[in-house]
């Protein structure tokens, strides 16, 4: 029994560790709802003591009071706002701290990012080195019209971006979409232009460039001067339905944190 209460409790923490910014938030929530409430339920609690106190300045002074000044109207009223204060200062303190449990873990994310991706750039140079340019080409190819085999698009939908109708498919967000090469060359040679002058470009500002709708992370993603500027790869691939599809990769992919500046 002891062991499976000590699971029961380990996996409630991990739980707990996991979402704790959406629990957070939740809590925040409400309790900024419950903030509200409470508050408007003290309100007449402390009308009734500013009505109090009138009465009895009235009674020491002779005469109707009909006013208090701000100091004694806060003086005399604090009292019943005081659980929807606490409830919304913690309400407060949800919310903060569950942005920065955010934070944290982007910022961890987008160092692992950028550590896997390094990794993955001296793997690709030490590939070159020992079996040739021509040959790892080969492989990327071989792994572009893996990628639009496992992904038919007999089976996918097909963006329709009136810029031109060849097949294309984007590696990174795994679409289809009917394009023209030269211009998505022009649209790559312009954001480099502009990311000359700016330092750096979001994944989402190529998406528009070429006429695609932008992804859920697209405006989280981009490419930054000191990396590099956007570079493309293109793999001749055949779809599921005969016709010839462009595949297409990035020599440089886009990163987290793109619009840092060093």
């Amino acid at each position: 029994m002891s062991t499976k209460i000590a699971n029961v409790i380990k996996t409630t923490k991990g739980y707990m560790c996991k979402h704790s910014p959406e629990i957070l938030t939740g809590i925040g929530i409400f309790g900024m709802i419950t903030t509200t409430v409470m508050a408007v339920k003290a309100t007449p609690k402390a009308m009734q003591l500013i009505q109090d106190k009138k009465d009895e300045l009235s009674t020491e002074y002779g005469m109707p009071v009909d006013d208090l000044s701000y100091k004694e109207v806060v003086k005399v009223a604090w009292k019943p706002y005081i659980p929807a204060v606490l409830t919304g200062v913690t309400s407060i303190c949800c919310i903060v701290g569950a942005s920065r449990i955010n934070s944290k873990r982007n910022a961890a994310l987008a160092t692992a990012y950028k550590i896997s991706e390094r990794a993955l750039v001296r793997y690709r140079d030490k590939v070159i080195d020992t079996i040739g340019e021509k040959k790892e080409k080969e492989i990327r190819e071989k792994i572009a019209q893996d990628g639009v085999d496992k992904q038919p698009v007999s089976t996918a939908q097909v963006y329709i971006t009136s810029k031109g109708n060849t097949l294309f498919r984007d590696d990174l967000s795994g679409r289809y979409f009917r394009s023209d090469l030269d211009l998505i060359k022009k649209a790559v040679n312009e954001l480099n232009r502009d990311m000359t002058f700016n330092d750096y470009i979001s994944l989402q500002e190529f998406y528009n460039k070429i006429g695609l709708e932008p992804t859920k992370n697209s405006s989280y993603l981009g490419w930054n001067l000191k990396e590099g500027l956007i570079e493309l790869n293109y793999y001749a691939c055949l779809a599921d339905n005969d016709e010839p599809c462009i595949a297409i990769d990035y020599n440089i992919a886009p990163e987290y944190d793109f619009d840092k500046m060093a």
